[in-house]
């Protein structure tokens, strides 16, 4: 799979990695603002949710904070998904010395790329410790998942080789929103061995035509030989990738799919997602349907000894028109991590079962089929 992986999108990987899977707001925040308020010479941090709540108010005083001290602090932020930053945050930053920038705001854009959004969640921290995944910095993420007020998700803490590949994710981005790609604080470090863990750093950027994230996606499901799980926010592909996921049960793959259940955030997407219910069930895919709260995560594990984590969701928007960073690792312990992590979101989903869904309500089949004029765009 690695030499798969290198060869078809061109990316190395790296070994030597340490990685700790950080599961929802509890573990995640706490992490990166202790790696925040102990940074040195330089952080670097992009996100596409920057909404309220008091953990934003957290982050905002620690970037400032570590600012007044003379660390360089850069933060960019999408212009639609972090438009209703609190304005006192960013005069707090901005006084502060934070370089503040805004990612394709969407007043100042023509109609094509608006639709394009930066859809990364990327934290640097002295170069030598990174953190992805998919949360984003907003109250909706605190907790852990205990309700529907707090969401589930998972995030990754990185050291090693690695970290590089995240930095590089944070560079294209600025390097669109701002005049200094780097400055007298960057050091370019030497990383050291940290761990055991293989790692590819893949980024997606909006483009046309077939993309990396597409091939990662691809390879990995491909590459299946007993076992796939799959969790996604937002659950939405073409019919290529429903196809995939098909051939791979029809080999006698066990493949899993989690997506959110009624407490997601986007009830279209949902809607869209269930069109393909009816061919992945027929083809022996096991769908579950997450109950406790809104499931945020973008995992997927592949015979205990892959993963991939990051900001991607199997949908058209992340897979078409945003740019995304996805972590594929190659390591047993992380991916095992993942598995239990999986395990216990499923006791907390709902089996699609073939013959009731058989049964479902028609006005559901109508609302299904209403969504396919706008997939392309969820």
């Amino acid at each position: 799979m690695r030499r798969r992986l290198e060869r078809l999108i061109g990316i190395a990987a790296t070994e030597g990695n340490a990685l700790t899977p950080l599961r929802n707001g509890d573990e995640i925040f706490p992490a990166m603002l202790d790696a925040v308020r102990g940074a040195r010479h330089t952080i670097d941090m992009m996100t596409f949710v920057y909404w309220r709540g008091e953990i934003a108010r957290d982050f905002a005083h620690a970037l400032a904070d570590r600012a007044r001290a003379g660390i360089r602090v850069r933060l960019l932020l999408d212009g639609f998904g972090s438009r209703t930053i609190e304005d006192d945050l960013l005069t707090l930053m901005d006084e502060a010395g934070v370089q503040v920038a805004w990612f394709r705001k969407p007043l100042h854009l023509s109609p094509f790329k608006q639709n394009h959004r930066c859809h990364r969640k990327v934290l640097v921290v002295d170069e030598t410790t990174a953190f992805t995944g998919g949360v984003g910095i907003a109250e909706e993420w605190c907790g852990d998942a205990r309700d529907p007020s707090e969401w589930r998700d998972t995030h990754v803490r990185v050291s090693g080789p690695a970290v590089d590949g995240i930095c590089a994710a944070f560079a294209q981005n600025w390097a669109e929103c701002h005049d200094e790609l780097f400055d007298e604080h960057d050091r370019f470090v030497d990383h050291e061995p940290r761990g055991d863990a293989i790692v590819q750093v893949v980024r997606g950027s909006a483009s046309i035509g077939w993309q990396d994230m597409q091939t990662l996606l691809r390879v990995v499901i491909e590459s299946a030989q007993t076992r796939l799980r799959l969790a996604t926010a937002y659950f939405s592909p073409d019919v290529y990738f429903v196809d995939l996921l098909c051939e791979a049960a029809r080999r006698g793959v066990q493949v899993e799919l989690l997506v959110p259940g009624p407490h997601t955030d986007k009830q279209v997407s949902r809607i869209a997602g269930r069109h393909h219910y009816a061919r992945l069930l027929e083809c022996g895919v096991v769908v579950r349907e997450y109950q406790r709260t809104m499931l945020h995560c973008k995992v997927v594990t592949v015979d205990g000894i892959a993963s991939l984590v990051g900001s991607t969701n199997l949908n058209r928007r992340s897979l078409d028109h945003d740019e995304e960073v996805m972590l594929a690792v190659l390591d047993e312990t992380f991916t095992a991590s993942l598995d239990a992590d999986y395990e216990k979101d499923v006791s907390h989903s709902m089996r699609v079962q073939p013959d009731r869904w058989a049964d479902r309500p028609v006005a559901f089949r109508a609302a299904e089929k209403a969504t396919r004029a706008i997939q392309h765009f969820l």
